[in-house]
């Protein structure tokens, strides 16, 4: 995904992937003995916060494992042995809809387990390891497996108990053939896709609009922002999170990143909600020496909560020195995976004013940045 935080914490259309796939099991009023998050160590405190923020506090978490199979061991783990059924979800996919749910859940009950899945699209080829194809499969015979998967929890523990750690095991369908059951598949839909690349975001972005979430009423605003900062030695120059080479460095309480402090500024003024200033005052210690790109990412995290999220920015750098055209693309990628977006999304230009002015002597860098972020009908 190109992000230093775990995918499921980025916001699709406002809301981070992890709440939308918990609220779709949650609304569908099946599961009463409750949901369980499974999650690694270092997301532990993240998610406790956001599914709290949310209003998702009665989700019960649970710390994960070396590897897939070990994290869903855990998790059945947590169920309470009462239970009859438990449906296994990739946190990943948060397109996935009640009819489909239900529809799994019905075939469970009358066949013992249900699988989602959906008909290969494509013709499937098998190959040897110098890459020549062997046989061409039966695409009729062929099918694409999703999630949720569901099973009896007496069953899926007895199985994960008998092969705990089994090489080559991907998912609990799998498992459950190992074990020796017949496993059933309940049809998926395309739309139910797992979040894996920014293309993947981008195309779930479409499917939410299409369904009407966000298309009703799209509210759209504009931000600008700008800011300066002085050049002074002994400092580095950080620029939209790249360290640029450099003699001087820009003078500040935090990391003094001008092209960040612009964006953020934008961004928090296209959503009304104040500057950095306000958010982050350089009275307070906690921000001296801070990472802009921290800061960027509670920006973003500030605006998501009132439902919106960036369409675009475009950034423009002022200096004379140094040359930043070799920084641009990088300056790019390190923006667009603090926000959450498509770099596609993301703009960044470098000028000078011929001498001209504090910037053309060389003794400070602006930055003027524009926003657009964007939120959908079920914010308004």
């Amino acid at each position: 995904m190109h992000s230093e935080k775990n995918k499921i914490f980025l916001p699709l259309l406002g809301t981070p992937i992890i709440v939308r796939t918990v609220r779709t099991f949650k609304d569908s009023g099946c599961f009463e003995d409750g949901i369980i998050v499974v999650t690694g160590e270092n997301d532990l405190e993240q998610m406790h916060e956001v599914l709290s923020r949310y209003g998702l506090d009665d989700v019960t978490i649970v710390l994960g494992g070396a590897t897939r199979q070990e994290s869903v061991s855990n998790g059945i783990g947590a169920v309470a042995r009462t239970t009859d059924f438990v449906a296994i979800q990739d946190a990943a996919r948060p397109l996935i809809t009640l009819p489909i749910l239900k529809a799994a859940m019905r075939m469970a009950r009358e066949k013992g387990n249900a699988t989602v899945a959906v008909e290969s699209k494509d013709t499937i080829k098998r190959v040897d390891a110098e890459n020549r194809v062997v046989e061409t499969l039966n695409r009729s015979d062929l099918r694409v497996i999703q999630t949720p998967q569901i099973f009896r929890l007496s069953e899926i523990l007895e199985a994960h108990r008998t092969f705990k750690n089994a090489d080559g095991i991907t998912d609990d369908a799998m498992l459950m053939e190992k074990a020796g059951k017949v496993v059933y598949l309940s049809e998926g839909s395309p739309e139910n896709l797992k979040i894996t690349t920014p293309e993947d975001m981008i195309v779930a972005e479409q499917i939410l609009r299409k369904r009407g979430e966000a298309e009703k009423k799209m509210e759209m605003r504009i931000g600008h922002g700008y800011d300066v900062h002085k050049l002074v030695t002994e400092r580095d120059l950080i620029l939209c999170g790249v360290k640029i080479d450099y003699e001087k460095g820009l003078l500040g309480h935090s990391d003094a990143d001008v092209a960040a402090h612009a964006l953020m500024d934008a961004m928090l003024g296209a959503a009304a909600m104040g500057d950095i200033g306000y958010h982050f005052p350089d009275t307070d210690e906690r921000y001296r020496g801070a990472d802009s790109m921290m800061l960027l990412e509670e920006v973003t995290r500030l605006i998501s909560e009132k439902g919106w999220t960036v369409s675009n920015a475009d950034l423009t750098i002022i200096c004379q020195r140094p040359k930043l055209r070799p920084y641009i693309e990088d300056m790019r990628r390190s923006l667009a995976r603090h926000i959450g977006v498509d770099v596609e999304r993301i703009s960044v230009k470098a000028t000078t004013t011929e001498h001209l002015g504090f910037e053309g002597e060389g003794l400070g860098i602006s930055t003027h940045a524009v926003v657009m972020l964007e939120r959908g009908a079920s914010f308004a």
